[in-house]
């Protein structure tokens, strides 16, 4: 099949910085797919934290392709670009966090707690429900901030590893991403001049598959939890403490007991058996609860910030916030400035107060906000060079002419890897329409090719480029190369799974 120029406004961009020199295209493509997994090698290898490598790898082979001085305004123009989300999560974890100090979340969690107990097969599962119920909203930072605000807790006090917890949360939310109000389908539809619904709705029996092994992977790895921790923890304690207050958590957090920031290792109770105990050991080290961006969450049931007369007033507040989230009337980093502002003044209407409150939470802001920041760098790169256009240019250059008729099911398969490593702007617009203008010579139309490309969302939204997988790790204290190791694989078999059933059903077009 000939090589089509895409991705016209990257590379017309790219010309407009000060480059040293420039490569070839095969270069590029090379240096391209090099530095990705340079980066995911060193981050899933813990040879460097996920902000150092996205600065350090992309600023080295940025000079290898000959972005020269030009670099500096690469990046620039990328953080620029990624401004807004920085802000976005900012006043997200801020408002968050007030809510979880003041007490919102307690009926909730304790609630959860009652219907889910002590079996960790049954809090997994329940971590995927409520994912699942809040990826609705269209929304991963908001649906990671609410799960991970509820499931933390008792993650941490039964010793369960926050891994599990990310893995399944990012792989619910990755499944469910392919709503019509969501990001990559409107993508898919305005690209293709297309309608949202006629890409979903032929889709449902492809979510639903993804939703079921979702589902099942949780509960399997709820069952590793069940076994890794038989017998490990001492239940008698827990069970001891359940009724005084939220979670029956361990009074080792931030609160009066405590200063913001200090050191507090989460036990979660006397090891009863031989059996296992190394194992329970380190689960429990796993997480420094004082360290987790989320460690609000365990605070004592007695702690100075709850308000609970005020409860009502902040539940009509959330809902409002929510509300305005969904109808998309303001950016939405104005709607959680304006909530996170009111909540102050509502809760702590002292200056001091206020001022202790955002001190409170700055450990989780600066963790989010510098990597996304960071991830400018990555992206800079990659649009300023030329890598992301010369990447695609390849890509769709060594697909042979007799797999033409084939070219919706490659388009699914290729969207697993590409949405991964680059944006779904940078796949929808610039790639798709040259798969799809191909494909119409073999007659698949537009929409078949549309649909197709929305299976690879579940591995799309564990990708270092999304803002929300970014907060998630930082929120639940987990490494992103352990979150990568666990949840990569998973959500790769998902989307083939999806992919597989939209043929079955005739709706993705193979052999045409």
């Amino acid at each position: 099949m000939p090589a089509v120029p895409i991705g016209l406004l990257a590379a017309a961009a790219a010309e407009g910085y000060d480059r040293a020199f420039t490569p070839s295209d095969g270069v590029l493509v090379v240096l391209g797919f090099t530095m990705v997994l340079t980066f995911m090698a060193l981050i899933m290898t813990r040879r460097l934290t996920p902000m150092v490598a996205l600065i350090v790898v992309p600023t080295i082979f940025g000079l290898f392709a000959g972005a020269g001085f030009g670099l500096g305004d690469m990046v620039i123009d990328a953080v620029k670009s990624m401004a807004p989300t920085a802000a976005l999560l900012m006043f997200a974890i801020m408002y968050f966090g007030i809510m979880i100090d003041v007490g919102l979340f307690d009926p909730l969690i304790r609630l959860i707690t009652r219907l889910l107990g002590d079996d960790p097969a049954k809090v997994v599962l329940g971590t995927a429900l409520l994912a699942g119920a809040v990826s609705l909203d269209g929304d991963g930072s908001t649906t990671f901030i609410i799960t991970t605000s509820a499931m933390l807790p008792i993650y941490l006090r039964l010793g369960m590893s926050p891994v599990v917890l990310t893995c399944v949360a990012g792989l619910m939310n990755g499944t469910l991403n392919i709503v019509p109000w969501g990001g990559p389908t409107v993508r898919a539809a305005s690209a293709l001049s297309l309608e949202p619904t006629d890409i979903f709705v032929p889709m449902l029996p492809s979510l639903a598959t993804g939703l079921v092994l979702s589902l099942t992977f949780a509960w399997f790895l709820g069952l590793g939890e069940r076994r890794r921790l038989a017998g490990a923890v001492d239940t008698t304690r827990i069970e001891a403490t359940r009724g005084d207050g939220l979670l029956g958590a361990p009074r080792l957090f931030r609160g009066a007991e405590s200063k913001p920031g200090a050191a507090a290792t989460l036990r979660t109770g006397n090891i009863v058996t031989v059996r296992g105990a190394r194992e329970a050991v380190a689960a429990t080290a796993l997480v420094d609860a004082a360290d987790t961006a989320m460690a609000d969450t365990m605070l004592d049931p007695n702690r100075p910030t709850l308000r609970p007369k005020l409860i009502w007033v902040n539940l009509v507040l959330t809902v409002a916030v929510m509300a305005l989230l969904i109808m998309d009337l303001f950016p939405l980093a104005y709607v959680f400035m304006v909530g996170a502002a009111i909540a102050l003044i509502v809760n702590f209407p002292k200056l001091k107060n206020q001022a202790d409150e955002i001190v409170a939470h700055a450990p989780s802001i600066v963790g989010v906000v510098s990597m996304v920041l960071a991830a400018g760098v990555l992206v800079g790169v990659l649009n300023g060079t030329g890598m992301v256009t010369a990447m695609a240019s390849w890509i769709t250059s060594v697909i042979p002419t007799e797999m033409g008729p084939f070219l919706a099911v490659i388009t699914g398969v290729l969207s697993i890897p590409f949405t991964f490593f680059m944006s779904n702007d940078a796949f929808y617009f610039g790639i798709l329409p040259v798969l799809a203008e191909s494909a119409s010579h073999f007659g698949i139309a537009p929409v078949e090719m549309a649909r197709a490309s929305i299976t690879g969302q579940p591995v799309h939204l564990q990708s270092p480029l999304v803002p929300a997988i970014l907060l998630l790790v930082s929120l639940a204290n987990v490494n992103l190369g352990d979150h990568h190791r666990k949840v990569l694989w998973r959500a790769a078999l998902v989307s083939l799974a999806m992919l597989a059933v939209g043929v079955l059903v005739g709706v993705i077009p193979v052999g045409r």
